[in-house]
């Protein structure tokens, strides 16, 4: 989470930043690359006054200090964005005031069609307290999750050559949120995998990799312990990866693919998964590459996109300590810029990043 670069004024950054680097991240366009495999309806972004409005949602612990880093870098670069920021919290809850605050948020996106958001905090020792994260997910059904995750010149890491990009189920599996206890000392959990929601992200995982010259797609899964769930799961990618041809399919059970990960992560291409095995595959991505600090990411749905750090630390224990790395932000903002098809401020701001890791 640690900012090996020095600090520069947003000026700054700009100065040396000419071209985008070959290897910039990028999402495929809805315009350009056939999205409508995935999305019927391919929604619009409205620009007003020569500028767009995108929702902020700054988000808890050191979401606050990285936001306004990105608000500034923007305005240097006269980048057409009005910001509409809502700042709810998943610190203070329990409250009427915060609880407004999330149904403002869901309404901002839902007329806007785009934001840009931290990390919400989820408190685990809370009862019966639901995750402000996946309840926007599930709301707005942003169903699909892109963690990007690359090696960047300046981080020095153990493994070379990473590039590889996770694709998660966002809105069922164990995250459904379905529990109760049924006796004292008894809880049941459950976990719901559909074919429909598994056929949709299938058919994501695999136009985007098609989209972004990927090679391979393979199936991360538990089948072999639950054979219905994970079995549908898994069989219903093999069934999409049949109308991919040209991208090789395979698949693996999710403790073998955390270990591949961290000792021959260059095997790996386009990973798609349900809920739960995402969220901790992600992290172990972002460890391979330099921390939660450098990875971008995004929330796809039918209608509405988020922009987001790949891998969801809120930083508490840094936070208001001017140790907070905005890479992840700002990437993901990058990536944001891209989708309107601002490619231009998109290749300067993200040059610039990784100029400024680059010089150490």
């Amino acid at each position: 989470m640690l900012s090996r670069a020095p600090c520069r004024t947003a000026q700054g950054l700009f100065r040396n930043a000419k071209t985008a680097s070959r290897w910039t991240p990028s999402i495929p366009m809805p315009a350009r690359c056939g999205y409508a495999t995935v999305q019927s309806d391919i929604f619009k972004p409205t620009k007003y006054g020569g500028k767009y409005t995108v929702t902020l949602i700054p988000g808890d612990g050191i979401g606050a200090e990285v936001s306004e880093s990105m608000k500034e870098i923007f305005k240097a670069d006269n980048v057409p964005i009005e910001w509409e920021q809502v700042d709810v919290s998943g610190v203070d809850t329990g409250n009427k005031h915060t609880e407004e605050l999330f149904r403002e948020s869901i309404a901002s996106l839902k007329r806007n069609k785009l934001g840009l958001k931290g990390i919400l905090h989820t408190p685990v020792e809370r009862s019966g307290h639901s995750s402000f994260n996946v309840a926007l997910r599930q709301e707005l059904d942003i169903y699909a999750s892109i963690v990007l995750i690359k090696n960047i010149p300046g981080y020095d890491t153990r493994h070379k050559n990473v590039d590889l990009c996770i694709i998660r189920e966002n809105t069922e599996g164990e995250y459904s949120g379905l529990e109760h206890q049924s006796v004292p000392g008894v809880v049941e959990s459950l976990k719901i995998i559909t074919r429909a929601k598994s056929e949709r992200i299938a058919k994501f995982a695999f136009s985007f990799a098609l989209a972004n010259n990927r090679k391979k797609v393979t199936c991360i899964h538990k089948a072999n312990i639950m054979k219905l769930a994970d079995g549908l799961f898994r069989n219903t990618v093999r069934k999409v990866g049949e109308d991919y041809p040209s991208l090789e399919t395979n698949d693996m059970i999710v403790d073998n693919a955390s270990m591949q990960c961290v000792s021959r992560p260059q095997q790996f291409d386009v990973m798609v998964m349900p809920n739960l095995y995402g969220g901790i595959l992600s992290n172990i991505g972002a460890g391979l590459v330099g921390g939660p600090g450098v990875i971008p990411g995004c929330n796809m749905g039918r209608e509405v996109a988020v922009f987001e750090p790949g891998c969801r630390h809120v930083g508490l224990d840094i936070q208001g300590k001017d140790q907070a790395n905005p890479t992840a932000l700002l990437l993901s903002g990058a990536m944001l810029l891209r989708h309107l098809g601002l490619d231009d401020h998109a290749n300067r701001i993200s040059k610039a990043v990784y100029e400024v890791i680059a010089d150490g």
